[in-house]
Order: C-alpha cells, then structure tokens, then sequence
C-alpha cells in the first residue's frame, strides 16, 4: 500500500461518473430525465427547464433538494422518474472488483442517488458484493452532498473516524466537506459537471481512472 495511505481504514466512494467512466454517459440521460421532470412541473420547454434545474442543482446541491425545498415535491416519485433509464453502456468491471476486494478495510458507497438504483448500477458493474453499504439521499435526510451535515451522519452512521476515511469523488466540490472534517479526498478528474470553483486546494489526490489508481496504490510500497 502507498504509504500516504497506510492509515486509511475506511474507503468511501460517490457511485455515478465515478465507479464507471464518464464516457459511458449514464448520467446525461438521468439529466435528461430531470430536465424532463422539471419541465411538465412548470409546464415550461426545455430550455427554460434546464435554466431552472441547474439553478436549483448550484443553489441547493441537487435538483431534488430545491424542489423540496421550494416546493415540496415527494422524492420518491421524483427519484422513480429520473431514475428509469437504460444501463446498456455499464459493463462489469473485473479489474475493479479485484481492486476494491484487496483495499484493506471497510468500504462504502456514498451517493446523492437512492439505494436502489445503486443497486442496479453495481449489478451491472459487478460490484455488488464489494460494499459494506450505500448510504443514499433517503439517508442523508435529502440534505445531499455537499451539505456537511450529510458527511457527518455518513460517519455517524457507520461509526468511521474521518481521519481513518478517504473520500473518492468526481466532483469536486464534493470534496470540500469531507477535507473539512479530516478525510483524505480523490477528484476523478474526468470531465464530468463541477460548480464554479475553481480552488482545488482541499484535493488530496487527482486522478483519471480509478481502477488504474487503486492497482497502482496496492503495488506502491513508497
């Protein structure tokens, strides 16, 4: 193991854009999907809806939570739409199996999705026996990341000392909470959706692909 990272214990992972590449595009048709959503809720055309989802997405985190904040929709509805798209691109990942399964210690998903759609995308990937647990939006009271409250029901949740958890992420204002409360934070550097902020100072590690950096982690004894 690297060094850096022998006193890691916990390993914490987002899910979309972030266990499969950017370019397998699942993510693009859930933003369409919300987009979707948005527009037959204000009976507005897709331009307008996409204005209003990315203001609710910078201001509040996810669409999701400024829907519910402003207008109280039911998130399970919302999450059963958005959610209901094909996962045809998702192959399974031996690779990263092997890689996950050889990280000594706990490992956890951290998603601002709901369990069940993890669910199926770990099915797809292979990787549905190599989490302890996926602690979702339902979970974090629909407070998502990056609200700090929801790293630290996360820690309470499963008992994990920050200092002891490393944090892997696609965007990386994401990472900004985890770095405050004393976890070692990945940005998958991929090309997927950041907020405007361009300081990166709270990034630990900047990466590309993930199965690639964890085999490289596990053979380095420096």
């Amino acid at each position: 193991m690297l060094a850096r990272l022998a006193h890691i214990r916990n390993w914490i992972f987002d899910l979309d854009n972030t266990l499969y590449p950017v370019s397998a595009n699942l993510f693009a048709h859930i933003d369409l999907r919300i987009t979707d959503y948005v527009a037959q809720m204000f009976e507005v055309d897709a331009v307008e809806a996409r204005r209003i989802q990315k203001a609710y997405f910078i201001g509040h985190g996810t669409t999701l939570s400024g829907l519910m904040q402003e207008h109280a929709i039911d998130p399970h509805d919302y999450l059963a739409f958005v959610h209901d798209v094909e996962m045809h691109a998702l192959e399974h990942n031996a690779p990263l199996a092997e890689a996950l399964a050889l990280l000594p210690g706990r490992k956890l998903i951290f998603t601002n999705a709901d369990a069940p759609y993890a669910a199926k995308v770990l099915d797809r990937l292979g990787l549905g026996a190599s989490f302890e647990a996926v602690h979702d939006i339902h979970a974090t009271a629909y407070r998502p990341k990056p609200d700090p409250s929801a790293y630290h029901g996360l820690c309470e949740a499963y008992d994990l000392d920050p200092h002891h958890s490393l944090f892997v992420e696609d965007m990386a204002r994401n990472l900004k909470p985890a770095k405050a409360i004393g976890m070692t934070t990945v940005w998958i550097d991929n090309g997927s959706e950041q907020a405007p902020d361009e300081d990166r100072s709270f990034i630990d590690f900047t990466i590309t692909d993930l199965g690639h950096w964890l085999h490289d982690i596990l053979e380095s004894d420096i």
